[in-house]
């Protein structure tokens, strides 16, 4: 008998802020946390962060010591040759085994805009059942707050860092999105927040609207939708070290 791999929700707060855990996940996903053995993790000292929080609301099923937690595999440095299969195959060992596997994100839902959607593909390829729980998508709730259309809707990841090119592919996002009248979801690193919201006000037309929500869930949290002339008459100030997501869709 194979395990499952388990594709386990966490906080968006990235230790920030920390909010209480059982006010965005279930119970049960907590309990069903508490009791994986084995984890596949982006960084092991922040899924063991991770556990210490479950552990105060449901213990753990063994002693944090006796829990094997393995990092996601990296491409080599400087390469652009994706991690080989073998790796995320050695990954999978646990699940083969008969164990259940967890697989965890830095923050919300793994596999999505995560890494760890190559390990999902791997077992699914191995016949290991994957079973995804329920918890917070920053991407969904942003959507959500943001009031633009939620009907027709792309996640487009990171823009370029270049300026010039960050500039190109933000027109070319407002031309699809006003072609297909189709909401475009871009992220980016904190600390460059300020310079993202910076070049969608300088390449986007007046109209188009803005939204952007940062820090969510947090108590601090605040999600606003304007359009483009209004964002410049009545600019925000941008933290650096919440993560935002940022919605636009062109009229």
């Amino acid at each position: 008998m194979k395990g499952t791999l388990v594709l386990m929700p966490n906080a968006l707060d990235l230790g920030t802020e920390t909010v209480d855990l059982q006010a965005v996940l279930p119970l049960g996903v907590i309990r069903r946390a508490a009791a994986l053995r084995h984890w596949a993790a982006e960084d092991a000292r922040s899924a063991r962060a991770f556990l210490k929080r479950v552990d105060a609301i449901a213990p753990l099923g063994v002693a944090l010591q006796s829990i094997a937690i393995t990092e996601l595999p990296r491409p080599r440095k400087g390469s652009r040759e994706a991690v080989p299969a073998t790796e995320w195959q050695a990954l999978l060992q646990p699940a083969l085994d008969g164990h259940d596997l967890g697989l965890l994100s830095e923050a919300g839902l793994p596999a999505v805009a995560d890494p760890g959607a190559a390990l999902v593909r791997v077992a699914h390829a191995a016949g290991v059942t994957v079973l995804p729980l329920a918890g917070p998508s920053s991407l969904l709730l942003a959507l959500a707050a943001s009031g633009l259309n939620g009907q027709s809707f792309a996640f487009v990841g990171y823009l370029p860092q270049d300026a010039a090119a960050r500039l190109s592919r933000l027109r070319e996002l407002e031309a699809l999105s006003r072609r297909l009248q189709q909401t475009q979801i871009v992220i980016e690193t904190p600390y460059r927040n300020a310079a993202l919201l910076d070049a969608m006000l300088a390449a986007l037309a007046p109209q188009t609207g803005v939204a952007v929500s940062c820090g969510l869930t947090l108590p601090t949290g605040w999600s606003r939708t304007d359009t483009v002339a209004g964002w410049r008459a009545r600019p925000q100030t941008m933290p650096d070290r919440w993560p935002a997501v940022f919605c636009l869709l062109a009229s």
